[in-house]
């Protein structure tokens, strides 16, 4: 009978697939919710964080919780979507090319159609949908990822099952979805992964919101659709994680939901 033994010269460090150390990643609306878990639960992963949104304090909170040294915070207004490309060479050029971009800024208000106009209209896509698009167009210039980058965006789970009020939302974010099937396979030639993640209720200032024009009785039936519960920032920042790390390296273009079993 043959003696096998370990072979000594085998690292035995500890395998962390999801580590991002050394990887520079820039997250949006990084000063509430969704946004602020994911800059700190990357950093706890070891990312360095490019975190922006438009409040100088709030973000200064967040940079306050990150995890690790070197991460940068900006401020920036989204919605002044023709100046994001020159926003993002000008950051790539002060803090070098990213890995990785994590797209959570948005925003969310329920209104009728009867009750919608063309303003309100424009204001939604243009912060939900179109801000993506220029994002990732100033994303793939070689001056602004490395190679092997990835992108992810948050649509969300209104946009697989709608609710009456919530169409314009919805449609903003069935965008993301469709936009995410199409620049995942388009910017592999520029060595980026394009993927999103669609979350259903998550306890945060947004879902605050939804829950002030709601009364108990209707806000605790809208819980119950989970059968997991109202979800918490960290389980979409969870996925976030995935499919920004190496586990992913083989995902593009598709779309995972985090939504406490609302769809099934």
């Amino acid at each position: 009978m043959t003696d096998l033994t370990p072979n000594a010269a085998v690292s035995r460090e500890p395998f962390n697939p999801l580590s991002l150390e050394g990887r520079t990643i820039l997250v949006t609306g990084a000063t509430s919710g969704i946004g602020q878990a994911t800059a700190v639960y990357l950093s706890k992963l070891g990312a360095r964080i490019i975190a922006t949104g438009r409040d100088e304090v709030r973000l200064q909170t967040t940079l306050d919780q990150l995890s690790g040294d070197s991460h940068v915070g900006r401020t920036f207004d989204l919605s002044e979507a023709d100046r994001i490309a020159a926003w993002m060479k000008q950051l790539c050029a002060d803090h070098g090319p990213l890995n990785g971009l994590a797209h959570c800024a948005g925003i969310q208000t329920t209104r009728p159609l009867q009750a919608i106009n063309l303003a309100y209209v424009t204001e939604m896509l243009n912060a939900n949908l179109v801000t993506a698009f220029m994002l990732l167009q100033a994303f793939r210039l070689k001056a602004c990822h490395h190679p092997n980058a990835s992108a992810v965006l948050v649509s969300s789970s209104s946009a697989l099952k709608c609710a009456p009020g919530n169409s314009v939302y919805a449609a903003s974010k069935g965008g993301i979805i469709s936009a995410t099937k199409g620049l995942g396979v388009e910017l592999i030639r520029d060595g980026i992964r394009v993927n999103a993640v669609a979350p259903a209720l998550v306890d945060t200032p947004m879902s605050d919101r939804f829950k002030s024009v709601l009364s108990e009785d209707n806000f605790q039936r809208v819980v119950d659709m989970h059968p997991l519960g109202l979800g918490q920032p960290d389980d979409v920042a969870g996925a976030i994680a995935f499919l920004l790390a190496d586990t992913s390296r083989w995902i593009t273009g598709s779309v995972i939901t985090v939504d406490g079993g609302l769809l099934a």
